[in-house]
């Protein structure tokens, strides 16, 4: 009775420790597997971060070269020079450039110009970097949709935005190089503008779409910048 006893305690303690032994090798198997994927995701994150920084880099080079022959926007007004280009537009030629503006920043980044109207000035330094007189570009802006923001009065703009409008000393710029603006009527009575709410500059048609057209028969060309604003 006794040794039936005995051997029943024995093989209880072989079978927990046969349980712990299990238990201990389940979580050494766990923990390899945890660092394992610890290491590929501190590798992964790690080519993240140099890819990064990589892209950092060589923005920051590209800024450094950037030039802005007439207007100054920011970062993404620059143009980098080009030595010795084989093709070189004519500049004995008039430039009659149109721009269809619809972007409107979002909310969080009000305080920022308006991407569109900077794109506009880039633009425009591309063609005087390329050799074109400044007095033969002839730029024309036509705005609808949410960039008619951008060409309100500071007043307005405060009102619903709460900050001062970025887009004034540019736009006032842009006005001295000879640029007209020119609004959309119906996009201004869908977004519940008042022609008060715009800055005097700006001139108010029926429709973009007459713009749109009768300037292009005018033989201006039309670059879409109608960016989404999502």
């Amino acid at each position: 009775m006794i040794k039936r006893k005995l051997a029943g305690a024995f093989l209880g303690l072989v079978l927990c420790f046969s349980g712990f032994s299990q238990s201990e090798a389940s979580l050494t198997l766990l923990k390899a597997q945890k660092d394992s994927m610890l290491k590929a995701a501190y590798q992964e994150d790690s080519l993240k971060i140099e890819k990064q920084f990589q892209q950092k880099e060589k923005w920051e080079k590209l800024k450094a070269r950037t030039v802005h022959p007439v207007f100054n926007s920011g970062d993404f007004s620059g143009v980098i020079p080009v030595e010795n280009p084989t093709e070189i537009p004519d500049p004995n030629m008039d430039y009659k450039l149109l721009f269809e503006l619809t972007f409107k920043n979002p909310d969080s980044l009000a305080a920022e110009l308006n991407f569109g109207l900077v794109e506009v000035t880039r633009i425009i330094n591309l063609h005087a970097q390329a050799g074109i007189p400044i007095k033969r570009i002839m730029p024309v802006i036509v705005v609808h949709a949410g960039a008619l923001n951008a060409f309100t009065t500071n007043t307005y703009y405060q009102e619903h935005f709460h900050k001062d409008n970025p887009n004034l000393d540019l736009i006032s710029q842009l006005e001295k190089f000879g640029t007209k603006f020119i609004a959309c009527g119906q996009a201004m009575a869908f977004l519940n503008f008042k022609k008060e709410d715009m800055l005097p500059l700006v001139r108010i048609s029926l429709t973009a779409q007459t713009v749109l057209s009768s300037y292009q028969l005018k033989g201006y060309v039309l670059y879409n910048l109608t960016m989404k604003d999502d």
